[in-house]
């Protein structure tokens, strides 16, 4: 196969897997590179010439609840990657059963939210699903998996790779067709002589005035809403100029905001001072302190601010947990009276929906 400008900047792409994982966010002025402008492939070329190298809102169903669910990425109707937790009837092999959900009119055809759609190919087939002891998860696609339209091949990898890693005994993923390694995607040829991982990044943007051979890669967490009003999270990872304050820039860039041009929305404002980011060294706990325009009138935190803050921070600092206070005082409250005394995990579901 012959190796072409779209092959070279979606190579490239992945060599930015390579950077150290971080999370940032600009509200007006970021560039989105999907579908990537011929300027965006240039700096892209040159970061890989550079390189030798659940939710607390209540919107949907209850968070806490036990019941079987897997997060499985499809695309929004804006092209975004995004998470959704859908409940699960068949609880075995659940791993292999979420990727079985992203067949196009496949088993979850009828449980996604409106404008969302399955990115793996119609009549895609998962032959086989291994996990090894060093989290490399294996899987098999028949031929069907081959057939998509090029402009999806870099979504559909996020997805994947998104998906299988959301379980906590997946790091890694490798795919086969029909038994065979697949050394590269058929339709743009991405390559896939390693195996992909989330420093592959995911809806990547490039931060205004980067210097494409000396980034970071920060996932943020931005809004965004169906036309039927349900209310999700999309992650994005933007690439800033290198920092080794990785914390502190994730929450400077969330606080910039998204992309005017994406259509996404944060809760955050604009205003928000960020007083102090620390990160404990074995990643533990990373605590944040604002100022006080990250309360409102009625002295109480956006519960949807704060989940934005903790997506965020826990995805690319890979910190367990997560403290928040204002102007030193960590007895804050977020809206519905729910305290914030004790640091915030991550939660079991992300976007979670009930159609």
């Amino acid at each position: 196969m012959k190796f072409g400008r779209p092959v070279r900047f979606l190579a490239t792409v992945f060599a930015l897997s390579l950077i150290a994982s971080g999370c940032s966010s600009t509200k007006s002025h970021s560039k989105s590179i999907d579908p990537p402008p011929d300027e965006a492939e240039v700096m892209m070329q040159k970061a890989l010439d550079a390189l030798s190298e659940e939710s607390i809102s209540k919107d949907t169903v209850d968070v806490n609840s036990t019941a079987l669910q897997s997060t499985v990425y499809f695309k929004d109707s804006n092209g975004f990657v995004v998470p959704v937790s859908l409940p699960m009837t068949d609880e075995s092999k659940p791993a292999q059963r979420a990727l079985e959900a992203m067949v196009e009119d496949g088993p979850a055809r009828s449980m996604l939210p409106s404008g969302f759609t399955a990115l793996l190919p119609k009549g895609t087939v998962v032959n086989s699903l291994n996990i090894d002891e060093n989290k490399l998860a294996t899987v098999d696609f028949s031929s069907e998996f081959t057939q998509y339209n090029g402009q999806d091949e870099r979504k559909i990898l996020e997805a994947l790779t998104w998906t299988l890693t959301s379980f906590p005994t997946v790091e890694k993923v490798k795919i086969l067709v029909g038994g065979q390694e697949l050394p590269e995607m058929t339709e743009l040829g991405t390559p896939l002589d390693e195996p992909l991982s989330r420093s592959m990044g995911i809806n990547l943007e490039f931060a205004p005035g980067v210097d494409p051979g000396r980034t970071t890669p920060v996932v943020l967490y931005f809004k965004g809403t169906t036309k039927d009003n349900f209310n999700y999270y999309v992650p994005v990872t933007r690439l800033i100029n290198r920092t080794d304050q990785v914390a502190q820039a994730t929450v400077e860039e969330l606080v910039k905001g998204p992309d005017i041009a994406s259509g996404l929305m944060t809760a955050l404002t604009s205003d928000i001072k960020v007083l102090e980011v620390n990160q404990a060294v074995d990643n533990s706990l990373v605590s944040v302190d604002f100022g006080s325009t990250f309360l409102d009138a009625e002295q109480k935190a956006s519960a949807e601010a704060i989940q934005e803050v903790v997506l965020s921070l826990l995805e690319t600092t890979k910190s367990a947990e997560v403290s928040l206070s204002v102007n030193g005082n960590t007895t804050i409250k977020a809206s519905g009276d729910q305290s914030l005394t004790k640091p915030v995990a991550k939660p079991v579901h992300i976007n979670p929906y009930k159609a």
